[in-house]
């Protein structure tokens, strides 16, 4: 490789494609989702694919590769009973198996499934079902404090009137509900299969298309981690998440695996999983990794069964890989993507070394291709060199749906998608991340936009003007640092502010630390210099005060 005009650096995806000596075929499929899973069913129609993780292990049900094909199936023909194929339906709700179950079902349905965080709010969840034009929205009854049935119906009352609502509680209900002679539809690899929603400067969510291809990254994860043929992957990454709707399903589908599915993280419940059903995978983000480390019981439990944990989200300290490696016996690895990519991009491998894995996300995936180029001039830049990433990959998006603006600024005619985050090549193909472009916020994997919580603050009276960056922290890597300018003849109240964002906004959005400003200092077209509040703050030239869990009257400053 050379940094001549003729070859410009790129991560290409090397890895062997095809069979391997294990038999298993490590080559890309383009296979519709729900035809993977009748493979996988004919092939291994009486092995275990999904375990309810539940606590109590008397109630831990399961599934067979042929059960789960006919509960999917069932699925289908209750939803084209009601909506044609293409019909997008969305579901708000924590983890559980019919989430799964309802993954498969859409997909042998022909429609789309639009994946909604069950913390939303009623204004939050209004838009995502609005913007994605949802036909229908699967909902839990509740999700730890926020009732999820009453904010979807008061989405149906205010919003959305013609939004068919159906409740999980009444599952057994809706699986009865379709006909057997409903025909299923046949289903084409590039239709679209998932709208998972992100977002990008404008702080306004968009909904990523994702078509059937998108089950190809997990695919390519699972061989580079070397996840075994009928592994067994401890899944906690919630499902509205792509870390968990695609990569740890669709890896564990790849190898005809055992899918044991957790309700939520729960550190303590995952030793015992591990122990009991064998786990042999897992994917967390840095946090939860150091959460199951430091349980006070974790010496106690045999963990020998992990081959290896995938993490990602947000950067990894070389201590955490070490500590892995010491108490758990088992490698690290690395992934790194975004929904716009269908996944992941590229991936640290068994086999790499210590240097490697501690500092680079890997090289990019088979079938991917990454370059670094110049943010302005679009410049394919030399090794070593740090620019904007671009990705181009069969897997990636089809677009942002109803927003064509926005998709021809993240994708090239020629079909490269503008990552918005900056990176660098090595000489052998191994990719660095140097920052962000987009001014994202990433707490503990997940994604916080500013501009939608500074939008919450200016809506108060008391408000002129707010500011949201990200502020370090050791645990989550970044938590929310809110810098607001009190409105002429206003008080200043943390306390109120904070309610009146938990009102609106899900609860890991909400900001953490506090700070007053006189006036904001203003760049030459009047936007305010966030890049240099956090530094304040760190120097101490901002006063921060922080909430402790939110709670009123409890105050400390930073």
């Amino acid at each position: 490789m050379t940094n001549g005009a003729a070859d410009p650096p790129s991560s290409q995806g090397t890895r062997p494609a095809g069979h391997g000596d294990d038999g298993i075929d490590r080559g890309p499929r383009n296979v519709p989702l729900g035809d993977l899973l009748r493979e996988a069913a004919l092939e291994s129609g009486e092995r275990v694919a999904l375990v309810d993780g539940v606590a109590d292990p008397a109630l831990r049900r399961r599934w067979t590769y042929s059960e789960l094909l006919v509960q999917a199936e069932q699925v289908a023909r209750g939803l084209l009973a009601r909506f044609q194929p293409g019909a997008h339906i969305a579901v708000c709700a924590p983890n559980s198996v019919e989430w799964v179950i309802l993954e498969y079902g859409a997909a042998l349905a022909g429609m789309v499934l639009v994946p909604a965080n069950p913390a939303y709010r009623q204004s939050e969840l209004t838009a995502i079902l609005q913007d994605s034009a949802a036909s229908a929205v699967f909902y839990a009854d509740s999700w730890r404090s926020n009732d999820i049935a009453a904010t979807v119906a008061a989405v149906h009352e205010t919003a959305l009137p013609d939004l068919a609502l159906l409740s999980f509680s009444q599952w057994d209900e809706f699986l009865a509900s379709g006909a057997t002679t409903i025909p299923l539809p046949k289903v084409h690899p590039r239709d679209p299969v998932l709208i998972q929603f992100t977002s990008g400067t404008t702080g306004r969510p968009k909904g990523a298309i994702l078509h059937h291809g998108f089950s190809n990254p997990p695919r390519s994860c699972a061989n580079c981690c070397d996840f075994r043929q009928y592994g067994t992957w401890l899944n906690s990454m919630p499902m509205y998440h792509i870390g968990g709707a695609a990569v740890s399903l669709l890896a564990t589908l790849s190898r005809h695996g055992v899918f044991v599915q957790m309700r939520e993280w729960d550190p303590a419940l995952a030793l015992e999983l591990i122990e009991s059903e064998s786990c042999n995978a897992m994917l967390l983000v840095p946090t939860m990794v150091a959460d199951l480390l430091e349980q006070p019981d974790f010496v106690k439990h045999d963990v020998s069964s992990i081959d290896f944990i995938l993490t990602g989200g947000t950067p990894v300290a070389p201590a955490l890989l070490e500590r892995v490696t010491k108490q758990i016996g088992c490698p690290l690895l690395i992934s790194f993507g975004l929904t716009e990519s269908g996944g992941p991009v590229s991936n640290t491998a068994i086999g790499d070394g210590a240097h490697e894995l501690a500092t680079t996300l890997g090289r990019a995936l088979p079938n991917v291709q990454v370059e670094v180029r110049d943010p302005e001039t679009t410049a394919n830049l030399p090794i070593g060199v740090v620019g904007e990433m671009w990705v181009k990959s069969s897997q990636i998006m089809l677009g942002y749906y109803g927003g064509e603006k926005a998709t021809q600024d993240a994708i090239t005619p020629d079909g490269w998608l503008r990552t918005g985050d900056l990176a660098m090549l090595d000489e052998r193909g191994y990719i660095s991340i140097r920052g962000r472009l987009k001014d994202m916020i990433i707490r503990g994997g997940e994604n916080i936009y500013p501009l939608e919580v500074e939008h919450v603050l200016v809506d108060h009276p008391s408000v002129s003007q707010a500011a949201v960056v990200g502020f370090p922290n050791d645990k989550w890597g970044e938590i929310v640092l809110a810098v607001v300018q009190i409105a002429e003849g206003q008080a200043l109240n943390f306390e109120q502010l904070d309610r009146h964002c938990r009102e609106r906004l899900a609860s890991y959005k909400v900001p953490v630390l506090w700070c007053e400003i006189d006036r904001f200092r203003l760049n030459s077209i009047g936007k305010i210099q966030k890049s240099e509040l956090a530094d304040y703050v760190r120097d101490g030239n901002l006063k921060a005060v922080s909430l402790h869990a939110g709670e009123p009257g409890q105050r400390r400053a930073v």
